[in-house]
């Protein structure tokens, strides 16, 4: 599951885009416009970005610059646009977006994009923000991240093979994500929720799927 910000001037353009990636499991924050999207980089810290390129405010574009600039593009930005030229798309690519998708977006080719963009973004280690990209490493691309052990709590330290399907190294590591809350919370599904920022009926359903054991972490058992 990534924090996937979406930002667009088009009320039904995030509502699509937002239904679509939370049944995949993501979450989503939304913003209309580029000062909204200042607020929701800082507070969410995303893990991509979705950027429409034509916006009433500051453009899609401009907005890019201003975090390259600042130092603040440590996460992967597609853009979006209707309307955009080639050279607005290769403009935007040389700024530091990693891919341009066309309206209207169809699932398929979405779908495709955010899986390729969460795939050269490599988790930090804990207690550290944003991701890692390839460049960072010395020596080519790990393959497994070692979270650092937190100073308490069950199964605090955990690894992850890289050299997977991103679907399974995701599973992966939500399954170990959600069972270490459970242990942590005593299986209280209402702190698990609370904690992880899912609702119940959400946080059911993806417990499930990840076949993880409801039970885990219950007082007694």
């Amino acid at each position: 599951m990534a924090n996937i910000l979406v930002v667009d001037d088009e009320l039904g353009i995030r509502d699509l885009l937002s239904e679509i990636l939370n049944d995949e499991g993501h979450q989503v924050e939304l913003a209309e416009n580029a000062a909204q999207a200042r607020v929701a980089r800082t507070r969410a810290r995303p893990d991509l970005v979705l950027l429409d390129i034509w916006m009433p405010d500051t453009d899609g574009v401009t907005l890019l610059k201003e975090w390259s600039a600042s130092g603040l593009l440590n996460m992967p930005v597609i853009m979006m646009s209707g309307h955009a030229t080639i050279d607005t798309a290769v403009e935007a690519t040389k700024i530091g977006a990693i891919a341009f998708l066309e309206k209207p977006i169809t699932l398929q080719k979405l779908l495709k994009a955010v899986e390729q963009a969460l795939a050269r973004a490599i988790v930090r280690p804990s207690g550290t923000s944003g991701v890692m990209y390839p460049a960072d490493f010395t020596g080519g691309m790990p393959s497994a991240v070692s979270p650092t052990p937190l100073d308490r709590g069950p199964q605090a330290t955990q690894s992850f093979f890289l050299e997977k399907p991103l679907r399974d190294a995701r599973d992966e590591f939500e399954k170990a994500y959600f069972e270490f809350h459970l242990v942590k919370e005593g299986g209280s599904m209402t702190r698990v929720a609370e904690k992880t920022g899912l609702e119940r009926t959400h946080l059911y359903r993806k417990l499930k799927q990840l076949g993880v054991d409801l039970t885990r972490g219950k007082r007694g058992t």
